[in-house]
């Protein structure tokens, strides 16, 4: 088997990623009734891996999601993924889908086979390395809002993109690099993939709902912490955002990426700001910690 590109745990054996597929009639795919996490493999170890597997336990109960496998089966599927992949650096994603139902074309979620599959591939950058090094563009969008979290619950990892694919095209059509939304009362929400945080007279802000409590949104406000930076969870008007003296994006793929424009408005005359910086050589210090640290291991096999 050649794995080079990636590697995919299904059905209980591994297989190449481009193998990997789920059924036309999986609810994982007709209705978007499926839930996932993404850890980052850098340097040879999963970064804050016990972290992420908490919280795609958490978003399977929430979605009442219950795959045969326990948690010591997932975490030995992504090891073995990686290990066969041979990747140092990778990008590794957990998802449990609804499944297909027993009867095609039933309504009742009980009565789907629930499953479990990962996969991995070379380590992604959700905002592209030359972008987040010149500071990224971010435009907020103006057709559309964050979906309301009373519909869907954004601390559960979720694959309903129609709101970000279409503030994305929005966002292409300015000109810039990425979206951030807003929710339906006009505070910040979230972007594609990313939180983001404003540093206004010294302090941290970041919204406190509509968005996902991401797990390097968590390592940002730990570095924050250590450093003795003041830091606001709440809910953040778009006009008090936009007033910030700092503005940068967080996420697993890529961690803390510096944004220099937000729409027309330029921010720090074009460069990254002294507290951006601060925090993102403070992430990327974290994830050398052995205790956040799980080194890959490379003689796992579950086939």
């Amino acid at each position: 088997m050649k794995f080079h590109q990636g590697a995919a745990w299904q059905r209980g054996r591994l297989i190449p990623v481009g193998e990997a597929s789920i059924g036309v009639t999986d609810w994982g795919l007709t209705h978007s009734d499926i839930t996932y996490d993404v850890v980052m493999v850098i340097d040879d170890a999963f970064f804050r891996l016990e972290d992420h597997l908490d919280r795609f336990e958490a978003s399977m109960a929430a979605l009442r999601l219950k795959p045969a496998e326990d948690r010591e089966a997932i975490r030995g599927a992504l090891h073995t993924i990686v290990a066969a992949s041979g990747l140092t650096w990778s990008y590794v994603s957990m998802v449990c889908s609804r499944g297909a139902p027993e009867i095609p074309g039933i309504r009742d979620p009980r009565l789907c086979g629930n499953h479990f599959f990962a996969w991995c591939v070379p380590y992604v950058n959700v905002i592209p390395k030359d972008v987040a090094t010149r500071g990224a563009h971010l435009w907020v969008a103006k057709s559309v809002r964050r979906i309301g979290e009373d519909a869907v619950n954004p601390r559960v990892k979720n694959y309903h993109w129609g709101d970000f694919t279409a503030g994305l095209f929005e966002a292409y059509d300015q000109g810039a690099d990425t979206v951030l939304l807003t929710a339906a009362d006009g505070t910040v929400a979230e972007g594609p993939g990313f939180n983001v945080f404003a540093v206004k007279e010294g302090k941290l802000v970041t919204p406190a709902r509509n968005c996902l409590e991401g797990i390097t949104r968590m390592t940002v406000l730990e570095a924050a912490a250590e450093a003795g930076i003041m830091v606001e969870i709440r809910d953040v008007p778009l006009d008090d955002f936009l007033e910030a003296h700092e503005i940068f994006t967080a996420t697993s793929g890529g961690g803390p990426v510096p944004v220099v424009r937000v729409d027309d408005r330029i921010y720090g005359n074009g460069v990254e700001g002294p507290v951006t910086k601060q925090l993102r050589e403070a992430y990327w210090a974290m994830t050398t910690r052995p205790t956040l640290r799980t080194p890959v291991q490379r003689k796992t096999d579950l086939r």
